[in-house]
């Protein structure tokens, strides 16, 4: 989470991208790519430069690092592979300082991806192939045709909404007093909030096999590619404190890649047998670099969120998962849900109560403020209000809980649970200042690339990864292994250490 002295957004976790509409015409099904995709015109490039600060902004920033200028190489390499553009240069692509497994391409040329998602590839060809099946998307326009398709009732019901990415609650709170659409521009939120069907997924799929293939690449990295994001999003489901009912970020918006696996090891069939994955070159390009939280934003420690700049500390209730976003912190369980976020604080508290339910409820309808009460948690002086709602679930108590942090600066949770049964008690209660020497500790995970050695099996380099939990499901979701894959001396693995 960054640090801020504006009003934030809540929810700000990311813009929705995608998801798949399992009721997709057969005949959308069977669409096969267009030969020559039409350049992009003007007035996409126009719009896309328009959206690119907005989502520099939404997404952590550009990473400057020593990985940035491979990324970037091998994403105009394959974006150009399209015919959208002339040459390379006609291609703006951006390694994005997300912890999140995401990537996504607007119109005009602009490709994204986070280190996360690089992380997560194995080999510099699976790397092409995700950035490929997202230009897939823009060469095939399929951002234009959602936004076509885009109404009101639709965008207020998915990811774009203030509080539905994040509370998984489109049915239910939101579905009852409306949502609110991030902060941007209409054509930027429509564009993002609308789910692709399952027909344009699997047409981004096989443009991305296409494109891997001219560019010289093994055409099933992709199928790969699918494979460890399908591990991996069932790990951070379990981390995030989801279950296996939602996975977060790339395959929530571009769900099911399991199902796809197969589907895209079949097309790659189509083209001419190769072995060059560069699996090498990734494992040196990718080595020591930033892995999950950014001190800089925040870290989230098993049930705990530190942050060393803001000299800040809450834990989380036993049984909830903690996800760090760029401006907020989702809390997530069975029995709740809750976000974590700033905002300006002039010492009027109605009016930084009566704003934050007013991020809640948008523009639809407003939600009444309680009674405010005060108190003082760990030193820090802090209020608060609760209110109950009646949604299509039955009532909901939502509560904000405020912390006065000094000067202009206000912190607060937004929690939404049954009513009158609030398990984050004890999560309001744990808000405490870091000291300086705790806050000296907090030290960034990296990316190591280790060689196998004769006496290592899977179990002694899961131990090795720096997490005190799931690590076994970690270390195998990152290098797209399964729990019976026999390790070689001599092979290249990744772990995850301080």
């Amino acid at each position: 989470m960054h640090i801020s002295k504006k009003l934030l957004v809540l929810g700000g976790a990311t813009i929705a991208l995608a998801g798949i509409n399992i009721a997709a015409p057969v005949a959308a099904q069977k669409k096969q790519v267009a030969s020559v995709p039409r350049p992009f015109s003007a007035t996409e490039k126009s719009e896309g430069a328009k959206f690119h600060p907005q989502i520099l902004k939404e997404f952590g920033g550009p990473m400057q690092s020593p990985q940035t200028a491979y990324v970037v190489r091998v994403g105009k390499n394959i974006a150009v592979q399209s015919g959208l553009g002339n040459v390379e240069s006609d291609f703006n692509v951006t390694l994005l300082n997300s912890p999140v497994n995401n990537a996504f391409a607007i119109p005009g040329g602009y490709v994204y991806i986070t280190r996360q998602l690089v992380a997560l590839c194995n080999s510099e060809a699976e790397m092409a192939g995700v950035l490929g099946h997202e230009v897939g998307h823009t060469a095939a326009r399929h951002s234009k045709k959602r936004q076509q398709q885009s109404t009101l009732a639709n965008i207020l019901g998915v990811g774009g909404t203030i509080l539905g990415s994040v509370l998984g609650d489109s049915g239910g709170l939101l579905g009852a007093v409306g949502g609110g659409l991030k902060q941007y521009s209409g054509t930027l939120a429509q564009v993002f909030s609308l789910k692709y069907s399952r027909g344009q997924e699997e047409e981004a799929d096989d443009y991305g096999i296409r494109y891997l293939s001219k560019a010289g690449y093994d055409p099933t990295a992709l199928s790969a590619m699918l494979n460890s994001l399908a591990m991996q999003t069932s790990v951070d489901a379990r981390v995030a404190g989801m279950g296996d009912s939602r996975v977060p970020e790339w395959a929530s918006t571009h769900p099911d890649p399991a199902k796809r696996v197969a589907r895209a090891a079949t097309r790659a069939k189509s083209y001419a047998a190769s072995n060059n994955r560069k699996a090498d070159t990734h494992f040196a390009a990718i080595n020591g670099m930033l892995y999950g939280d950014d001190p800089a934003q925040g870290v989230v420690e098993g049930q705990e969120f530190l942050h060393p700049q803001i000299k800040m500390k809450f834990t989380a209730p036993t049984g909830f998962g903690m996800q760090n976003g760029t401006d907020a912190v989702s809390i997530n369980g069975n029995s709740g849900k809750a976000i974590f976020s700033q905002a300006n604080y002039t010492g009027d508290r109605q009016a930084y109560i009566a704003a934050a339910f007013k991020a809640v409820s948008g523009q639809q309808q407003t939600i009444p403020v309680g009674e405010i009460r005060q108190t003082t948690v760990n030193g820090i002086p802090a209020f608060y209000s609760s209110t109950i709602v009646n949604t299509q679930q039955g009532q909901r108590e939502i509560t904000v809980f405020a912390y006065e942090w000094g000067g202009n600066t206000g912190y607060h949770f937004i929690t939404i649970t049954a009513a009158n049964s609030n398990p984050f008690g004890s999560m309001f209660s744990s808000m405490s200042r870091l000291s300086n020497t705790q806050a000296a500790a907090i030290k960034p995970r990296k990316l190591h690339v280790v060689t196998v050695g004769k006496a290592d099996s899977i179990a002694s380099l899961a131990r090795r990864m720096a997490y005190t939990s799931l690590q076994t499901e970690r270390f195998l979701a990152l290098n797209g292994l399964s729990a019976n894959s026999a390790l070689s001396a001599g092979q290249k693995m990744k772990i995850v250490t301080y």
